[in-house]
């Protein structure tokens, strides 16, 4: 049985990918902070006779992740897909137009913190598993709001964030390069969840696929690239 990681799995598009993936035959590893909400989605897979376990930490904090590294080393001997879907936008409100001339310093650094961080930490403890895997798959969810060609102003945490995610996926992508492991950042659009807000134009099964198509790609396909809906957007 393939093995998956989805991070912010409790609810919203981390809650939507782990449940297609359990459809799809893997054994989901539901990692979010909130132990209820994820015992809540463990129980849902569970209740279509599908496979999940929840692993309760914050990204952020490295000694849970090594923990959780552990605890798939010693369970399962190996990782197939790492989803880093956790993520936080703490600018402020959409529509209030936040700038660098008002968000503070220590906002940009707790965004960084979850966004860029965590995903990092994610990746370089759980590498040695994901190697064991005979086509190992890293998604790391991004946005069209962290396109350097795109870029408009406001938000700068969330935005700036999102735009070292990516740099994190080619860089990554270079290390990995001669290996069938394939690391791609996905910009899912605008969804509707505690995040996006009731006015995105996205529901989370549509946001949803573009994660599962990066999942998916065979091991002749790309790495270290930047895809909305399975295809490349510029950077």
């Amino acid at each position: 049985m393939k093995i998956a990681v989805v991070t912010g799995a409790n609810r919203g598009l981390g809650k939507g990918t782990a449940l297609e993936l359990a459809d799809r035959g893997y054994h989901v590893i539901l990692v979010g902070r909130n132990e209820k909400e994820l015992h809540l989605v463990e129980k849902e897979i569970k209740s279509e006779g599908q496979s999940a376990e929840i692993f309760v930490s914050d990204v952020t904090d490295e000694g849970r992740i090594r923990d959780l590294a552990k605890h798939i080393e010693k369970k399962h001997g190996h990782l197939d897909l790492l989803v880093n879907n956790a993520g936080v936008f703490l600018d402020g409100e959409f529509g209030s137009g936040p700038t660098f001339k008002t968000v503070p310093p220590e906002t940009i650094l707790e965004t960084f913190e979850t966004n860029v961080l965590g995903p990092y930490c994610m990746i370089q403890n759980l590498i040695p598993l994901i190697e064991k895997s005979k086509s190992g798959r890293i998604v790391n969810v991004s946005s069209g709001m962290g396109g350097l060609t795109e870029m408009e102003g406001g938000y700068p945490g969330y935005r700036i964030s999102k735009t070292a995610l990516n740099a994190l996926t080619r860089n990554m992508s270079k290390d990995l390069s001669g290996t069938k492991i394939r690391v791609n950042s996905v910009c899912p659009g605008w969804v509707k969840t505690d995040m996006g807000g009731s006015n995105a134009t996205r529901q989370i099964a549509e946001g949803v696929q573009s994660i599962l198509w990066a999942a998916d790609v065979p091991d002749s396909g790309p790495t270290g690239g930047y895809f909305r809906d399975g295809k490349a957007i510029a950077w």
